[in-house]
């Protein structure tokens, strides 16, 4: 089953993003793929929330979205859009994540759970509860692959997640993502290998890449790790689309060798000695 993986450098320009996005799609049609994956915030990555104000729209509304689904359809190819910034009905914006099929339907959307809020010793800090309201429901959505499960970014550090994701069956874990220089280097090839192994499935991390218009730079390296732990794609720091082509009888190989998921065991408390 053959995906393919964008990494970009999303900038302050929905349209212009949109035009991106579009021309992988086309690409990763053109070369056979079932499924696209993008980064976090394909549509729009700037940290100038008063720019920022008047290019963030409701779903229903949001032009980047509306691009990639006529892109999708026109491809004939799925595409987990990683996700978008998105107007709710409360004024509030979600991190939202959508998987789009080859029909051009929205089959499932995602909104991020854990919100970034640090200071890191960079000197960066941030604040993405400031704008964002957490999403309050895990999602997995059946695709070509199989059951996917989504996450964003941050959620990467919350392997509780990750469990309830692969107890809902989920083989394949999306993971987009706009991760810091310090951050990733320190933590993005681990935490990813370990996600995979955990779950015993696919881990698929599309992720933005360099120094962006706002001024932020991001890490890139987008992966895709199998259920052993091997890295099948590291993109490195460049853009552009990667592919892969997964085994994915991989996932019932493995999982017999180590039958982890079928051995774990719910944990109610702690017993604390004194």
């Amino acid at each position: 089953m053959k995906i393919a993986i964008a990494q970009t450098t999303t900038g302050i320009d929905p349209i212009a993003n949109a035009a991106g996005l579009v021309a992988a799609i086309e690409q990763a049609g053109q070369a056979g793929a079932t499924m696209l994956f993008t980064p976090e915030m394909s549509g729009l990555l700037d940290r100038d929330r008063t720019r920022a104000a008047s290019n963030i729209h409701a779903e229903q509304d949001d032009p980047v979205l509306a691009a990639v689904v006529d892109a999708a359809r026109a491809a004939r190819i799925w595409v987990h859009l990683g996700s978008l910034a998105l107007r709710r009905v409360d004024g509030m914006l979600a991190n939202r994540g959508l998987v789009i099929d080859a029909n051009g339907n929205v089959r499932a959307h995602y909104d991020k759970m854990h919100l970034f809020d640090v200071d890191l010793p960079s000197g960066e800090h941030w604040r993405e509860s400031a704008s964002y309201a957490a999403g309050e429901q895990a999602v997995a959505v059946e695709t070509p692959l199989g059951r996917l499960g989504m996450t964003i970014c941050y959620d990467l550090r919350f392997p509780d997640l990750f469990r309830a994701l692969s107890d809902a069956g989920a083989r394949i874990m999306s993971v987009p993502a706009s991760f810091t220089r310090p951050t990733g280097a320190a933590h993005w090839h681990v935490l990813l290998r370990a996600r995979a192994i955990e779950a015993g499935g696919f881990v698929i991390a599309a992720a933005q890449t360099g120094v962006h218009a706002d001024g932020r730079e991001t890490y890139g390296h987008s992966l895709v790790v199998d259920p052993w732990g091997e890295v099948l794609l590291d993109m490195g720091e460049g853009t552009g689309i990667g592919y892969v082509d997964l085994d994915l009888a991989v996932i019932d190989r493995v999982q017999a060798r180590v039958p982890a998921l079928r051995q774990r065991r719910a944990i109610d408390a702690v017993l604390v000695a004194p």
